[in-house]
């Protein structure tokens, strides 16, 4: 594999298919500093397509853990105005936003969870317009990966460092597409790939989801009335289509928040900023979280539901086979943009409103009534198994397989 090459590849598809970068159009990253040597090409990539301004905010683990152990609560319950104003500035001038992940997935390993919470509920709070913007249909957003040395470890411990970094970048462009001969048109392809199977689903309108496999997941799942099955890309409210995240192998749904009641237990760890938490599990009634336990990283789990009402509660579920290829490589990258697309999966917290007919036009209030949650917060994990079944029942009683052994059933 030619990296310097294929790292070029990547920068366009990200500038060209993932942002679907306009001329004259602002264009925001959120990096690592080292993501440097990607930012830069993108830097570069986004100007040859008319890029009116690149603003990079960049940002180092080592500071980032050094100020939640030193600083007090009040840092982070007050969000900094300067940041908001940039933010929810370059968001109302319609630009796109793009974040490059390369974090260690255990970088932030016993820091106090309360600050990572309010720190995260802070921002929701401070930079409306710049979340609502991507949540709304009104930006464009774009997450990727990029490979760095402690990800790298995490991911083959058994390498060393340079080994390590080279094997995580092959996996990533191999996620992303970026091996082939024409990335862009690669994805195109792929686009194309779920209207199959999204038309299927959207046809169908079951009433609800019934989830079941042996780890002890037995749950069931309510869908709002002329929801949508999306997948494969999304489109702003101006028409202009792009890719929410690269890879991305899901096809998703919002249920309906007050009809989800069972258990899930999750099948791979969650790396939560830079905590991880590993076999947990979520009890549900009547929409809500009733109960939870996990091996591992308990308390930030019971933090994150603790963030708002929202966050008790489901606003996405997915559809991904064992046989995606990031399934099928085998490699377990403790990084959620990853891992949920080699395994279904569930999210507590904010729901879609293009996942019901009309949302993007529609108020939070009149989402809520239709089923779709409202939270600060959306934090997906994996459910998937094997042997996971989903069985979907109509509204008048019949049931049709959707996944048996861990792929579609259709």
């Amino acid at each position: 594999m030619n990296l310097t090459e294929n790292l070029q590849k990547y920068a366009r598809l990200i500038v060209r298919a993932g942002c679907n970068l306009q001329k004259d159009q602002e264009l925001f990253i959120r990096a690592r500093l080292e993501a440097a040597p990607l930012v830069r090409l993108v830097t570069e990539e986004a100007y040859r397509a008319g890029a009116k301004e690149v603003t990079v905010a960049w940002s180092d683990e080592r500071v980032t853990r050094l100020r939640y152990e030193n600083a007090p609560m009040e840092c982070f319950t007050n969000f900094p105005e300067w940041q908001a104003v940039q933010q929810n500035g370059i968001a109302q001038r319609g630009g796109a936003i793009l974040s490059i992940l390369s974090d260690d997935p255990q970088a932030l390993s016993g820091v106090d969870s309360k600050k990572l919470l309010a720190g995260t509920k802070a921002s929701r709070i401070a930079c409306k317009p710049f979340f609502e913007g991507m949540d709304f249909g009104r930006n464009v957003w774009c997450i990727v990966g990029a490979a760095a040395p402690a990800w790298a470890k995490r991911v083959f411990p058994d390498c060393t460092e340079e080994e390590a970094v080279g094997k995580l970048w092959e996996a990533i462009l191999h996620a992303a597409r970026v091996d082939t001969p024409n990335p862009v048109a690669a994805w195109e392809v792929h686009r194309r790939s779920f209207e199959k199977r999204r038309a299927f689903l959207n046809e169908k309108q079951f009433d609800r989801l019934i989830y079941q496999n042996s780890i002890g997941t037995d749950i069931t799942l309510g869908l709002p009335k002329d929801h949508i099955w999306q997948g494969g890309g999304s489109e702003t409210v101006d028409g202009v289509y792009f890719f929410p995240n690269m890879p991305t192998e899901e096809i998703f749904c919002s249920p309906d928040r007050t009809r989800t009641s069972g258990t899930v237990h999750s099948a791979l760890p969650l790396s939560f900023q830079g905590v991880l938490i590993d076999d947990f599990s979520l009890t549900f009634e009547k929409g809500r979280v009733t109960g939870c336990s996990a091996a591992q990283g308990e308390d930030t789990l019971r933090e994150i539901l603790a963030t708002d009402d929202g966050a008790k509660m489901l606003g996405e579920c997915a559809l991904i086979p064992k046989q995606s290829p990031i399934s099928e490589m085998g490699v377990l990258f403790y990084n959620t943009l990853f891992d949920e697309n080699a395994a279904c999966h569930f999210a507590i917290g904010m729901g879609f409103p293009e996942c019901v007919q009309g949302g993007l036009q529609m108020s939070k209030e009149q989402l809520a009534a239709l089923g779709i949650n409202d939270s600060s917060t959306h934090v997906d994990f994996m459910l998937g198994t094997p042997d996971l079944s989903i069985t979907g029942v109509t509204a008048d009683g019949e049931e049709i397989p959707v996944f048996r052994d861990g792929g579609w059933a259709f």
